[in-house]
């Protein structure tokens, strides 16, 4: 298995609801895997920007994500599913930067989200079936 150059598996399992729940967040090799082919993804993505990226929320087995209020058929419970913001806090400049480098790529999502001044960029590098619809909106949740 290829070894990412700027992600670690902690990023994508490390979550404060999961322990301040007690919520044991532990993926299935499988789910690995998963998230092994989207730290992949977002290297590239890191490389092209040229700067730091924080992954805000990776997996979330079942539990977790309705907790946080995800939907039930949420990427990040099978791993392939981030949240993502520029280290460097400009978001709005990263914004503008994945619209244009996501013109070709293979993905599912791209999503543009915010929920009052908390804004991420969610990335969908597969749906549950496996597929990569190349879909990109901007969202307010």
């Amino acid at each position: 298995m290829e070894t990412p150059r700027h992600f670690r598996l902690e990023e994508f399992l490390d979550s404060s609801t999961a322990r301040q729940k007690s919520i044991q967040n532990i993926p299935s090799w499988e789910i690995v895997c998963h998230l092994n082919e989207l730290a992949l993804f977002l290297d590239d993505l890191r490389e092209d920007w040229g700067s730091g990226i924080k992954v805000s929320s990776g997996f979330r087995n079942e539990k977790l994500n309705k907790v946080v209020g995800g939907v039930p058929t949420s990427v990040h419970q099978i791993g392939y599913g981030a949240d993502i913001q520029p280290s460097n806090g400009k978001f709005d400049e990263f914004v503008r930067f994945i619209k244009e480098w996501a013109k070709n790529k293979s993905y599912d999502q791209v999503l543009i989200e915010s929920k009052g001044k908390a804004r991420w960029i969610h990335i969908g590098y597969r749906g549950n079936k496996g597929e990569q619809r190349r879909q990109l909106f901007n969202m307010s949740v």
